[in-house]
């Protein structure tokens, strides 16, 4: 448990004497779980860019991030979807409490399924039950990234829009939620794998840069 505190630390730059870090649970299906040797994980190069930054942090949820020499423990799910995120997430806040919850999700679905009021409810939810378990939360949404899966993903620039309405909804200075814009500059042809899904590792670091950005204005 030291070791791993320690490791934690060293993560996103504090000496092991600073106190209270900000808790950051990342939520999301594979792009926040990443690939392992298949494609890249953003939240390598951002844990370097926090720390590089200088925000005291440290990554927790149950799962364990592949190709890493630390953990940055994580709640990504390969393959699931808003829905399935939010109807676990009570759970793992309780087991692993977060200060800061950063969301991204949004695939897995179907044009067809009309899916963009359901991942919008979904994304309601899993805020809502940020502030229940810790009113002090900080929430950051992201815009997720386009995708050259087509008709399949057809429906991402509409859910970019729904999303930015909803943190301007629930955004209010006691209890922040701050959009995250993952879509703009990025190029499914350029930085995406061969799926035109998963990021490759030009498109993790643009992820990442991105991320790095909205939590340094706000974790500094």
């Amino acid at each position: 448990m030291v070791f791993r505190l320690l490791l934690l630390v060293m993560a996103c730059g504090l000496s092991a004497a600073e106190a209270t870090p900000y808790r950051i649970m990342a939520v999301g299906d594979s792009i926040t779980q990443g690939g392992g040797k298949t494609f890249a994980t953003y939240r390598i190069p951002l844990a370097a860019k926090l720390q590089a930054a200088g925000v005291r942090c440290e990554f927790v949820g149950s799962q364990k991030t592949e190709g890493s020499t630390v953990a940055l423990w994580h709640e990504g799910y390969g393959g699931k979807n808003a829905e399935f995120l939010a109807s676990i997430l009570e759970a793992k806040l309780k087991a692993h409490p977060a200060d800061v919850l950063m969301i991204q999700a949004g695939h897995n679905h179907f044009a067809e399924e009309k899916p963009v009021a359901g991942i919008v409810a979904a994304q309601r939810a899993m805020i809502a039950t940020a502030r229940r378990l810790n009113p002090k939360a900080i929430v950051f949404v992201a815009q997720v990234i386009p995708s050259g899966k087509l008709p399949k993903y057809s429906y991402i620039p509409e859910l970019n829009v729904a999303l930015a309405g909803l943190v301007k909804e629930l955004h209010r200075p006691e209890q922040p939620v701050f959009l995250v814009d993952l879509a703009t500059g990025f190029d499914p042809a350029k930085d995406t794998i061969t799926d035109l899904v998963h990021p490759n590792a030009e498109g993790a670091e643009k992820i990442a840069q991105r991320w790095s950005e909205a939590l340094t204005k706000v974790l500094r």
